[in-house]
């Protein structure tokens, strides 16, 4: 410890060692709840369920067993929906950067004509909207039912996004750099291109991390507009399974047969927590690498140099 660090330590005051230490005890406090779910669940996932519904599973995985795995990845329609999933999420992100970040670096210029008129416009469908009827007429009457791009088009774009990437233009990208780019003779394209978006990385991880795991967990839409069961993203199938064991289990209850009712309510209990698992894991995996992308963008306006 150098002497600057060790003259501040010795000159703390008392109810600064205080604070310090009740911090940490709440930071720590947060981590455990925040983390024992998580644990729990994986730990459910991969036990005897015997042990699980007992309550004798409470942390770590008893008796390992990877029956509900296999129930779910056996299957077909599983795959199926990762496929559909994958494509929904990457697509729909790509759409979904390709209108927010022009949009919102276009509302970010002080020379945009209207500017003010088109904010008003934006923020005012964050408050009303057509309602799920008239959306449904008009994705219908554009002939998107039951297609991949009812999927991706009707959120094309999140006006609280485009606010946010807005806000992040003004406060990170310096005027003077883009009138030095026009004074070369770019052009505003070229400009936006070339200079604004390499120096917007964080922005860009944060959008796309918001909007590929609206993507991912989507499910209401295609409940609504899709009806071919090769359209059908994870989520559904995920649902179906659920649904499918409930069902099995109830039929099995009214034919009184006390064994197989428990044995089935047994790989239900398996089969819930390893859809819990199928459906995060690759959220989980992802999220590490866009992490401090995600914390500098969620403190986007928060300080002001």
């Amino acid at each position: 410890m150098s002497e600057i660090a060790k003259s501040n330590k010795i000159g703390q005051p008392k109810s600064d060692k205080i604070f310090d230490v009740l911090n940490k005890i709440f930071v720590w406090f947060l981590i455990i709840i925040i983390t024992y779910p998580l644990i729990y669940i994986i730990s459910a996932s991969i036990s005897n369920p015997s042990y699980v519904n007992s309550g004798e599973m409470w942390l770590f995985p008893k008796d390992i067993t990877f029956e509900g795995f296999k129930r779910v990845f056996n299957s077909q329609d599983i795959w199926i929906g990762y496929r559909n999933t994958i494509f929904y999420t990457l697509l729909g992100t790509a759409i979904n950067l390709a209108v927010t970040v022009p949009c919102a670096y276009a509302l970010s210029r002080v020379d945009l004509v209207g500017k003010s008129v088109i904010m008003k416009l934006l923020i005012f469908t964050m408050f009303f909207d057509g309602g799920l009827i008239p959306t449904y007429l008009l994705v219908q009457k554009l002939g998107m039912v039951n297609t991949i791009w009812a999927m991706v088009i009707p959120g094309a774009a999140s006006v609280w996004n485009i606010i946010v990437t807005m806000t992040f233009f003004k406060g990170t990208i310096p005027r003077a750099l883009e009138e030095a780019a026009e004074v070369d003779g770019a052009s505003i394209f070229r400009t936006f291109f070339q200079i604004v978006l390499p120096l917007s990385a964080p922005i860009l991880a944060v959008m796309a991390l918001f909007y590929g795991v609206s993507h991912w967990n989507q499910y209401f839409g295609a409940l609504i507009y899709l009806h071919d069961r090769d359209l059908f993203p994870l989520q559904l199938f995920l649902k179906e399974i659920l649904i499918e064991q409930e069902i099995t289990a109830e039929l099995m209850m009214q034919g009184s047969n006390i064994d197989a009712i428990g044995e089935q309510a047994k790989i239900a209990s398996s089969i819930k927590y390893a859809i819990m698992i199928v459906s995060a894991a690759p959220l989980l995996a992802v999220y590490p690498f866009l992490q401090k992308y995600f914390i500098k963008g969620v403190l986007i306006g928060s300080v002001k140099e």
